[in-house]
């Protein structure tokens, strides 16, 4: 494709002159309620799969809307030429609820523009950054009548549920799904300004833990001291997961925790960070976590165990006393390189059971788990999709990992063997699964410039490795 420099200027050109059509897609887009937790969205969803799939079409692909027991799969395929390297492209079209609803300034699926920021139930995660790649694509054929990689594009409907079917639709598409790199949009930006490339995300593991007790609540003036109480055990158990010191107190817990480097250490702490705004951000008064580490490495690269929530007994006005029948806790652990999943989830089973007080029934559910990731910042693929953020957003990009979680990238790669560019549009300020959920209007328009400014420069680096 020669003249490919002139040309990704015209496609930048063309998509700097049609931004209010952008919008006005996008909206179109985030006007669909595709809640996938509630069953009364299942049409919203299936209308949502189709108004993805046929924006792929209008990119250029032929697409596929492959139903599951859940809720469908959108795939987007188009072969240019198969000397050009494969770009596995993926996102998610369900959100969140919206609830609290009376907590929106304006209304979650009614989007508005508001001090230049879009206000939308999935306005970052993950319809607006999903469609930055879905636009560019479409400006390169409109400019160009072709791309300048080969593209697959995977887009679910699960992801705020779990992703259910994935492993096992990839399983099952594994010849189709293959790539020479993957790339998401469901991160963040550093910081305002501040665009970041992520090459590590923190995995997990989920649980919940059910303590039964008496077959009823029973009258604590009666009972209360010559029988086990499920809801003072639970809070025992949860308070003796961590030390004094914020270190997990289960054994072995930290057995596998691959060591980070005094490099990579000097290079996070380098990184602008206020303390004060990350407290006002958070709300908080001040900051806690595992002694001897910085809260940026505490939020990125060391595990972590939390309680999600606990439910016990008698939580209506006024007092009623009793001993409740139950108390159940949901727990998640973060997981860091070297951990494993099935290995953390024994070790906490084992922990709860072994310090369970008698007379109390113990239920253990394992959930969802995925292992942490880290990918080598010094890649081609990475250094390709910097020059792209570089020139989008006018500053060079940083180096950072995330505290959460992707488990589909830890999937890629186990699966289809390729590994994933995480790049991300938004802000960790824009709300996600909050109430006045947004994405600047910048940010928006920028990624979309990046984004169709990588496939051009991941084209160029195959070039120079051939």
């Amino acid at each position: 494709m020669n003249g490919d420099s002139s040309m990704s200027a015209d496609v930048v050109r063309h998509l700097n002159d049609t931004q209010e059509d952008a919008l006005a897609d996008l909206f179109d887009f985030l006007r669909i309620p595709s809640v996938s937790a509630d069953s009364a969205f299942r049409a919203d969803m299936q209308r949502c799969a189709r108004f993805v799939a046929e924006s792929m079409q209008r990119a250029g692909l032929t697409t596929e809307i492959v139903p599951t027991p859940g809720h469908p799969i959108v795939l987007g395929e188009r072969c240019e030429d198969p000397q050009l390297p494969t770009v596995l492209i993926y996102g998610h079209y369900d959100v969140q609820p919206p609830d609290p609803l009376d907590e929106w300034t304006s209304a979650p699926f009614d989007p508005v523009i508001r001090d230049e920021k879009i206000y939308a139930r999935g306005a970052t995660d993950d319809k607006g950054q999903l469609y930055t790649h879905l636009r560019s694509l479409q400006a390169w054929m409109t400019v160009a009548g072709k791309l300048p990689v080969n593209v697959r594009f995977l887009v679910e409907g699960e992801e705020e549920v779990g992703s259910d079917h994935l492993d096992r639709f990839l399983e099952e598409h594994r010849d189709r799904l293959q790539a020479d790199v993957a790339v998401i949009s469901d991160t963040s930006q550093y910081g305002d300004g501040i665009p970041a490339i992520t090459y590590g995300l923190r995995g997990i593991v989920a649980a919940e833990v059910h303590l039964r007790g008496p077959s009823q609540d029973l009258h604590s003036g009666i009972y209360g001291g010559s029988i086990a109480n499920p809801a003072t055990a639970l809070a025992r158990l949860c308070g003796g997961l961590l030390d004094a010191d914020g270190r997990v107190r289960i054994p072995g817990f930290y057995d596998d925790v691959l060591p980070v480097s005094d490099a990579e250490r000097a290079a996070f702490a380098e990184l602008p960070f206020s303390e004060a705004e990350f407290l006002k951000e958070t709300g908080c008064q001040d900051v806690w976590g595992e002694a001897g580490w910085s809260t940026l490495e505490r939020r990125w690269i060391r595990p972590t165990c939390d309680i999600n929530g606990m439910v016990s007994g008698y939580t209506g006005e006024g007092p009623k006393t009793i001993i409740p029948a139950w108390a159940r806790a949901k727990i998640t652990c973060r997981l860091v390189p070297g951990q494993q999943p099935d290995r953390i989830l024994d070790a906490l089973e084992q922990f709860l059971k072994d310090r369970c007080p008698p007379g109390l029934t113990l239920t253990f559910t394992r959930y969802h788990g995925c292992p942490a990731f880290v990918l080598d910042p010094t890649g081609p693929w990475v250094t390709a999709a910097c020059r792209a953020v570089e020139e989008a957003f006018g500053t060079p990009p940083v180096f950072i990992r995330e505290g959460g979680s992707i488990p589909v990238v830890m999937s890629f790669r186990q699966i289809l063997d390729v590994d994933t560019l995480l790049l991300g549009w938004g802000r960790n300020s824009d709300n996600l699964h909050s109430p006045d959920e947004h994405l600047h209007v910048v940010d928006f328009h920028r990624g979309t410039t990046a984004s169709a400014l990588l496939w051009e420069r991941l084209r160029l680096t195959a070039d120079s490795a051939s």
